[in-house]
């Protein structure tokens, strides 16, 4: 099934949305938000699946679902932690700046605890005071657990992935050099994150394979086509791996989130190419400029400034949108 949050209070309004996307039933008598289905998913989840298969078959009265009414599926979430599953987008990273990516990055993921209490909505603008930040999207999936035990196994994780989702995991790139040097982490360097307007249960998506989809996250930027990366493709931790590393030292609780990180193909084993090129682009700005970095001793592509936007979706094999589109533009924010 599909669920969306409309923008109401902190917490939105949750309703089930038609597979086409076109259609939308309230569903407040069942679980009043997201969270609060996911607090009571074995109860709830069923009763909710019911009704959207009368949406889906029309027998039960709908409104027009306006993706631009969405919050995030979660406008906020008890934990929002981001892991880095495609290797090629750290090697880049470390060969820009003439290191190499420790061997223990293959085995053992990297993951980070970011800020929960203030995502934007889907076609919310982006906020930011200065150009100067480096203001860049990160194109990713990620997925929403229940409530998950600790040092549970990578193929127990799986059982405790019941919604998915896109998200633009917006950095400011200009921020995060001085920040990781203090030897802490993320603060200031990330700001709020937009979700995709719909958040999927895995039965949906044929294309999910337990782990990870085989299907490309589509990237424009102002228009024109950025990223078609395979989010199957050089993934070198799936998705219940990622939930597992996070669970090793202590319990999950319901409404947990949990990113891939950006996703980054390789092209023909080097570094990636643009799409006009006949790669596949980028899913991040900064990917592009660290290759122009390896390439040319130089970052050619600037960041994103005011009034710039960036659409995110993912297509399903037929063509038809899974999760709606992510499209944020950028402005300036005065304090």
């Amino acid at each position: 099934m599909k669920l969306a949050s409309l923008k109401d209070g902190r917490d939105g309004q949750l309703v089930i949305v038609s597979r086409d996307l076109t259609e939308a039933v309230d569903a407040s008598d069942i679980a009043p938000t997201l969270q609060a289905a996911l607090d009571e998913w074995d109860v709830v989840s069923p009763q909710l699946a019911a009704r959207y298969e009368l949406l889906n078959a029309g027998q039960v009265e709908g409104f027009e679902f306006d993706q631009t009414a969405c919050d995030s599926p979660l406008p906020r979430a008890y934990q929002w932690l981001d892991g880095s599953a495609y290797l090629n987008h750290v090697e880049l990273v470390r060969k820009a700046r003439g290191a190499t990516v420790p061997e223990s990055f293959y085995d053992d993921p990297l993951m980070y605890q970011g800020g929960s209490d203030t995502f934007i909505g889907p076609r919310d603008a982006i906020e930011a005071a200065s150009e100067s930040y480096g203001i860049d999207m990160e194109a990713e999936i990620t997925v929403i657990t229940d409530d998950v035990p600790m040092g549970v196994s990578p193929a127990d994780a799986e059982k405790h992935i019941k919604l998915i989702m896109l998200v633009n995991d917006v950095s400011l790139r200009g921020l995060i050099p001085g920040e990781l040097a203090k030897g802490f982490g993320f603060v200031q360097s990330k700001a709020s994150c937009a979700f995709s307007p719909v958040a999927v249960t895995p039965d949906e998506i044929e294309a999910w394979d337990g782990g990870t989809m085989d299907l490309p996250l589509l990237v424009d930027y102002n228009g024109k086509p950025f990223g078609k990366a395979n989010v199957k493709t050089d993934m070198t931790f799936n998705m219940p791996q990622l939930v597992a590393h996070a669970a090793k030292t202590r319990h999950l609780c319901a409404g947990t989130i949990i990113g891939s990180g950006t996703v980054s193909n390789k092209f023909e084993g080097g570094e990636g190419k643009k799409i006009e090129d006949g790669g596949v682009g980028y899913s991040c700005i900064a990917e592009i400029r660290m290759i122009e970095k390896i390439q040319t001793g130089e970052f050619i592509t600037p960041f994103m400034r005011f009034g710039d936007t960036v659409g995110i979706e993912m297509n399903d094999a037929e063509g038809k949108s899974i999760f709606g589109r992510i499209e944020n533009v950028v402005e300036k924010y005065d304090a």
